[in-house]
């Protein structure tokens, strides 16, 4: 080979390489557990920011929670919006504060909601099935048409949904409604950033995101949240919402 075509060679493998570094770029942003790409991301009512360190927070929770870990704790990290919920199981009340303890102090959290029960692990049966309820929770606000499902996340535990968003309080109480009508939900805890009708439609209108663009102070009057009413018992004594404790 010549020394032209060694030359050629070379220019045609770093163009090629700058190509599929530049390709990597597009690749779906995991975020909670699910595959986010620009489409959701403009979607989303949180800012490109919030989404990013939602992400990165996920990540240094569960880190800094391996660190810590015994063969009787099993804890999920989940954040939305810099809001970050603890759901799992731990051996004992200490290893509850312990997790707690753990997570505290990871850049942009702006409240932790700690919802990490003492008992015994779950069953695989049991996992599947919470599994099998997000699934059909996510599918219910799919479905309805006067819910902006990307505003919610959800996280079921032991038949427990917990909803995670950004929402005005129409929405939250229909979200709760929807989330209550699926078969196998035992109770609903709503983890959810409320805003009024007015405040999403001039965020709309801005941007098309209801997420403040920086993380506010810890000392926002929304963290932690406002306490919301729990809604009625259902009359055939299946599930009910209660407030964020």
């Amino acid at each position: 080979m010549t020394t032209s075509s060694t030359h050629r060679l070379v220019l045609t493998l770093t163009a090629a390489a700058a190509l599929a570094t530049a390709l990597s770029a597009c690749v779906p942003l995991v975020v909670g557990g699910a595959a986010v790409g620009a489409g959701l991301m403009a979607t989303d009512r949180r800012t490109s920011g919030a989404q990013l360190d939602d992400q990165a927070i996920e990540l240094r929770g569960a880190s800094r929670i391996r660190e810590i870990a015994n063969d009787q704790m099993y804890v999920s990290v989940t954040s939305f919006n810099r809001q970050m919920l603890l759901t799992g199981t731990v051996a004992n009340e200490a290893d509850r504060r312990r997790v707690e303890a753990a997570v505290q102090g990871i850049d942009n959290v702006r409240s932790i909601v700690n919802e990490v029960q003492v008992g015994e692990a779950r069953s695989f049966q049991v996992r599947s099935n919470d599994t099998f309820i997000t699934g059909k929770v996510k599918a219910s606000l799919l479905d309805a048409k006067d819910v902006f499902a990307t505003s919610f996340k959800v996280i079921t535990e032991n038949g427990v949904v917990y909803l995670m968003g950004l929402a005005t309080r129409r929405e939250v109480d229909r979200a709760t409604d929807i989330a209550r009508g699926v078969s196998g939900v035992q109770k609903v805890v709503r983890v959810v950033e409320v805003v009024s009708e007015a405040e999403l439609a001039g965020q709309l209108r801005q941007g098309g995101t209801a997420a403040p663009a920086a993380a506010p102070a810890p000392s926002s009057s929304r963290v932690p949240l406002p306490p919301m009413e729990p809604l009625p018992a259902s009359p055939s004594g299946g599930a009910t919402a209660t407030p964020i404790r």
